[in-house]
């Protein structure tokens, strides 16, 4: 039982410290951001976000879906539109998201959120896969699933951790803080994990419908906050050019590593 429990904390663990590099990345640009640079990078966590609902999210939700018997697009379907729900309710809702806050810092606030959310189900999944492995000893293919998994995720999250400290960095944020909230929005995976440590058989029965949830919040600020930001106008294309930039090294990353 220690065992396993130490396996869960040494996966997500890792998950962690990956979105912690890629969140350091933004110690490489100390000064001001320039508005063509603060474009590329609001266009390259947009294909980051999109490439990682897709691949990393709703298609695993589809598999577990078929896999727990129920109707395919059934929770990939309602999770994603409660997911979508969820932002633009947190969005209208709660004013420490625009009272008295500037349009960007608010936008980068809906993007914390919506990539924190999205880490959640990954560090129950790296957990499910470890606890799994603890349940089959006598099977090591378990196990080097799991940590298959665990190094596809942390892979997976060093753009991630890099999308969101250059945006919050961009936003009037100091160098450490943009540093910090990164770290914190990966935070959540060795939480999520322990979590599943302890509930396991409830969490693998709601996990289609966690990681459409995931998809559906992370799209919702990718469309309503990241692209229009990152493209104001038809005079320049630095922020489609990132989008397609961050899609493609996500799709490259999750099917590489699924």
């Amino acid at each position: 039982m220690l065992y396993t429990f130490l396996q869960v904390l040494g996966g997500t663990g890792f998950t962690f410290l990956m979105t912690a590099l890629g969140a350091a990345v933004v110690f490489c640009f100390r000064g001001a951001v320039g508005e063509r640079m603060n474009r590329a990078f609001l266009g390259f966590a947009s294909g980051v976000m999109m490439a990682a609902s897709v691949w990393s999210l709703l298609i695993p939700s589809i598999e577990q879906s078929r896999e727990q018997g129920m109707l395919p697009w059934l929770p990939p379907a309602a999770g994603f539109a409660l997911g979508g729900v969820f932002l633009y309710m947190v969005d209208k809702l709660l004013p420490w998201f625009h009272a008295d806050y500037k349009e960007r810092e608010a936008g980068t606030k809906l993007l914390v959120l919506a990539v924190t959310v999205h880490n959640i189900p990954e560090g129950m999944a790296v957990g499910l896969g470890f606890v799994l492995a603890g349940q089959h000893m006598e099977e090591p293919g378990y196990l080097a699933a799991a940590v298959g998994l665990a190094v596809g995720i942390g892979i997976q999250n060093f753009p991630e951790g890099a999308a969101i400290s250059l945006p919050v960095r961009q936003s009037g944020a100091g160098v450490w803080k943009a540093f910090f909230t990164g770290c914190i929005s990966g935070l959540v995976e060795p939480a999520a994990g322990i979590l599943v440590f302890f509930t396991a058989s409830v969490v693998s029965q709601l996990m289609p419908w966690l990681l459409a949830f995931a998809a559906g919040a992370m799209i919702y600020v990718v469309a309503d906050e990241l692209i229009p930001q990152a493209q104001p106008d038809e005079r320049s294309n630095t922020g489609t050019i990132g989008v397609m930039a961050g899609f493609l090294i996500m799709m490259i990353l999750d099917v590489a590593l699924g």
